[in-house]
């Protein structure tokens, strides 16, 4: 669903309307400033706005130079901080630094495109030579791209390729997250991953298990998970949470998982339980690295013992294999 709120989508409805339109990306964070590299603000040429680079700190002087940029179509690279007599005066004083890019939008075509991938929830990205002006769009997943090589994940950054700098985002769809077993973990575990923003799917063939009183507003299956992931498959952004504890529910959805290019797959269990599950993946064809992929016990070792302690444990695991692997 697109969001009317999203500054990407809304750039390209000015676009359309014939106005022009210049972008604020957030390149580099530190301390406490408060929004992630990748947020965007896009400004109209009459100056109204949408979106945000730091949540109102910064957001006058971003609109000011991105008009300017309407006037002389210059890329413009803009850093806040707390030593800076201009962070303080936008309210930066916290001990946050921001970088922020600024360009004007010359394409309203490329912004089409670029928009098409993001709301069909598929990676995309887009780099800007810095010396041109010029845009184009790739694949992230996309390994022999020295765009996406260059960009191992990150949501902004510049790099120099061939002699040439490039401004380069990319844009990935929420993070998938599958849960098998609709176990008491699973509930505590997909209250706190909604407020990350992930997609969630909870399978469990056991419907008084899976049901809508457990779980309001989630996504529930009640297939086995190899049926489920035929008609919906598994992919790079997913992550793969087997708590059924029952053989017959979670190593379908492992073996599944195994086979994918799924980012995350954990498994509720002792070590005991560990070992012989290994020894049934090893069994089916499975290589050691194969299995080296599976975490389990699954959870980052912090002492849980609560369903809700072990969902922030899951979930700190999840976030680790997604942005420091």
């Amino acid at each position: 669903m697109q969001d009317e709120f999203d500054a990407l989508f809304v750039a390209e409805g000015w676009l359309v309307e014939g106005h022009r339109v210049a972008l604020a990306t957030v390149l580099n964070t530190w301390g406490s400033a408060p929004r992630q590299p990748g947020s965007m603000l896009a400004i109209r040429d009459d100056g109204v706005f949408a979106g945000s680079v730091s949540s109102g700190c910064v957001e006058g002087a971003v609109i000011e130079a991105g008009l300017a940029a309407l006037q002389d179509g210059k890329l413009r690279q803009l850093e806040f901080g707390v030593a800076d007599d201009t962070a303080w005066s936008v309210g930066l004083t916290c001990g946050g630094r921001i970088t922020v890019v600024i360009e004007a939008l010359r394409d309203q075509t490329l912004v089409a495109r670029l928009n098409q991938p993001r709301r069909a929830a598929r990676p995309v990205g887009r780099a800007v030579d810095i010396s041109s002006g010029n845009a184009v769009l790739f694949d992230p997943e996309d390994r022999k791209n020295p765009l996406s090589l260059s960009a191992r994940g990150r949501s902004a950054l510049i790099a120099e390729i061939a002699g040439a700098s490039w401004f380069i985002t990319q844009h990935n769809p929420p993070v998938d997250l599958v849960i098998i077993g609709a176990v008491h973990i699973a509930q505590a575990l997909t209250k706190m991953a909604s407020q990350l923003g992930y997609d969630l799917r909870v399978i469990d063939p056991r419907k008084t298990f899976a049901s809508v009183e457990r779980f309001p507003g989630v996504t529930l299956f009640t297939d086995y998970p190899d049926e489920v992931f035929a008609h919906a498959p598994l992919a790079r952004r997913s992550a793969v949470v087997a708590l059924a504890h029952d053989p017959k529910i979670d190593d379908p959805a492992l073996i599944a998982a195994l086979s994918s290019s799924a980012f995350y797959i954990g498994a509720l269990g002792s070590q005991a339980t560990q070992a012989t599950r290994r020894e049934r993946l090893a069994a089916l064809g499975f290589t050691a690295s194969d299995i080296a992929r599976l975490h389990g016990p699954i959870g980052l070792s912090i002492g849980s013992k609560s369903p809700q302690e072990i969902a922030i444990s899951i979930l700190a695991e999840i976030i680790k294999a997604q942005h420091l692997a």
